[in-house]
């Protein structure tokens, strides 16, 4: 006998009828291979027990990697990168391509310039082309340069001969250090008494030579040979009774002297040398060849008075012998 049910209670539901016709047939199982790989999340480690997408035949997962191209670029100047093979521009430190620092290339050789001198009797090595070889000539071919060089030389020695006594005195008086020359007779046109031509060559300078007659001295002169004829350069003189401002300026004092040079033959030049009111001694250059004979002769002169005579303190030549 059913239970008894409440009034308020739905009836349940009827069950379907059967379906017609014959039970589905159960679905075998996909083989392990042919199973969908299961979703993950990221961070899940991978399914050991079936292949996942990248799974090949031949059995390896890795897929294989790119054959190493080098890539070709316009770029020259630096050699390429040690890792990838890309070309760089030469003001690259860092590949373009990969980052890697590049090697610092060598700076490519300066070709040198020879002298001229070599260029004029050497020999032109001239590059040869590819595939040739030099030429073995079975005589030399002469070279003109040189034979014509010297035959310039003669000719100018030959028709300078004359000049090349003068052309050597002026290479030593260039090169060498004038000496002093001390000559070996002295004279003057006159003097006072204790006051003779020899106090201007003494190589004392407080001491001094003075005409006999007061006044401007204009003619007077002092004269000095030289035992063997010198080549004389310049010309030392100390104006003046003193080198001692004071004393200096109580005689008179040459302002201009004309020297005249007289060689071995007896031929003469002359030159004017213009002296400063200053006490001193004062340098002129006066060059001359084969001199035997230098004359001083006063032409005008600085502070002239009736009572006083011209005065010349010092005197010097430097040369060569």
């Amino acid at each position: 006998m059913p239970p008894p049910r409440s009034p308020s209670a739905p009836p349940p539901p009827a069950a379907p009828p059967p379906p017609h016709g014959p039970p589905p047939a159960a679905t075998a199982p996909l083989p392990p291979e042919q199973r969908p790989a299961a979703p993950r999340r990221p961070g899940d480690a991978p399914d050991e027990h079936g292949p996942g997408p990248d799974h090949r035949p031949d059995g390896t997962d890795t897929p294989p990697a790119a054959p190493h191209r080098a890539v070709v670029s316009p770029h020259v100047g630096r050699p390429p990168c040690s890792r990838c093979g890309t070309d760089n521009t030469h003001d690259r430190r860092l590949c373009r391509s990969c980052g890697t620092l590049l090697d610092t290339p060598l700076p490519s050789p300066v070709p040198t310039r020879l002298p001229w001198w070599r260029r004029l009797f050497g020999r032109s090595d001239r590059p040869l082309a590819a595939g040739s070889r030099p030429r073995h000539r079975i005589w030399r071919r002469p070279h003109l340069a040189l034979p014509l060089l010297l035959l310039i030389l003669v000719a100018a020695v030959w028709f300078g001969r004359d000049r090349l006594p003068e052309a050597l005195d002026f290479a030593k008086d260039t090169t060498s250090k004038p000496e002093a020359l001390r000559p070996q007779e002295v004279r003057a046109s006159s003097q006072a008494p204790r006051h003779g031509p020899g106090k201007a060559f003494d190589g004392f300078n407080n001491r001094y030579w003075a005409p006999s007659e007061a006044g401007p001295g204009d003619g007077e002169y002092l004269e000095a040979d030289f035992a063997k004829p010198v080549r004389l350069r310049k010309v030392l003189i100390t104006p003046g009774r003193s080198v001692n401002q004071d004393e200096f300026l109580t005689q008179t004092r040459p302002s201009r002297i004309t020297v005249t040079l007289v060689n071995g033959d007896g031929e003469s030049r002359t030159r004017t040398l213009r002296l400063k009111d200053q006490s001193g001694q004062q340098t002129f250059n006066v060059p001359g060849s084969d001199v035997v004979r230098v004359r001083l002769t006063t032409e005008a002169a600085f502070g002239v008075r009736p009572d006083r005579r011209l005065a010349v303190a010092e005197v010097e030549f430097f040369g060569r012998r």
